[in-house]
């Protein structure tokens, strides 16, 4: 008697394509507010106003980009650009150095510190502005970069998630490196570091984006517009023209482009870090 088999080709051909279909559509519905702003930013002010959506510009001009450029809009452009690197790379090395250092070392209180990390991250930065402003005062750091910028270091999410990835190296990888003769700084460097690498990346991505979209930091720390950041600029222009969308797109598609170079550049470390987190999770 034959024994009745199932042909699941068919079955699985036909998932791929409907989980093609619906990355498709996903990939569709996350990027078209990304095209609306750059598309808009091209438009006059009849297209933008129109009672009817236009998807494409009839007329593209670069009327509003001139009228951006007419204010500092590279001295805005630049100021977040440095904070938002500055951040992320400072960032990413005392995060890298405090979860090492929870992660593979044996010291009284390693346990307590830990948990405060933890509850750190509970807390809304609203509730510590006030006290960051006067510790920024008493440091005469007033209306400057690094005042937005050092709140921003000792982030705990990031040494939670670096310890996490600490924890994965073999400790015997580490007891070969003292034995070489290796201190604890070019053990870091030479052994640890290429071996966290895919965190770091994703950490570089999440405080890049979490520092140029901390608005409300932003807002607090500067107050001249010499000192404004790109985002805190538009909101001031979406006060001052409340109608001139088209000026307020150009500023906004002018924002997105280090969003963009900055995933690019560490999307592999990124995908990397994600899927060994979900791995070893």
């Amino acid at each position: 008697m034959k024994a009745k088999t199932t042909d699941l080709s068919g079955t699985s051909t036909g998932y791929k394509v409907f989980a093609a279909v619906v990355l498709v559509l996903l990939a569709i519905f996350f990027l078209f507010p990304l095209y609306w702003i750059v598309t808009g930013s091209f438009k006059n002010v009849i297209e933008i106003n129109a009672n009817y959506p236009i998807w494409f510009p009839q007329n593209p001009t670069l009327e509003n980009y001139a009228t951006l450029f007419e204010r500092p809009a590279f001295k805005w452009l630049f100021n977040i650009i440095f904070i938002s690197a500055a951040a992320m790379v400072l960032t990413c090395l005392t995060a890298a150095l405090a979860g090492y250092a929870l992660g593979k070392k044996r010291f009284y209180g390693r346990a307590v510190l830990f948990t405060i990390i933890i509850c750190a991250m509970a807390l809304p930065k609203q509730v510590i502005v006030i006290p960051l402003l006067q510790e920024m005062t008493f440091f005469h750091m007033n209306d400057n970069l690094w005042a937005v910028i050092l709140p921003t270091v000792g982030w705990p999410f990031g040494v939670f998630l670096m310890k996490q990835f600490s924890e994965t190296i073999p400790n015997e990888i580490l007891e070969a490196a003292r034995v070489d003769g290796a201190g604890e700084l070019r053990t870091f460097f030479s052994v640890v570091f290429p071996m966290i690498k895919p965190g770091i990346g994703a950490l570089a991505i999440f405080t890049f984006v979490n520092t140029w979209n901390d608005y409300f930091l932003q807002l607090v720390m500067l107050t001249s517009d010499k000192n404004w950041t790109l985002p805190l600029a538009i909101a001031n222009l979406q006060g001052e023209m409340s109608t001139d969308f088209g000026l307020i797109m150009a500023g906004a598609a002018l924002a997105a482009i280090p969003i963009v170079v900055v995933f690019i550049a560490f999307q592999k470390y990124f995908t990397q870090g994600i899927a060994m987190g979900a791995v070893k999770g």
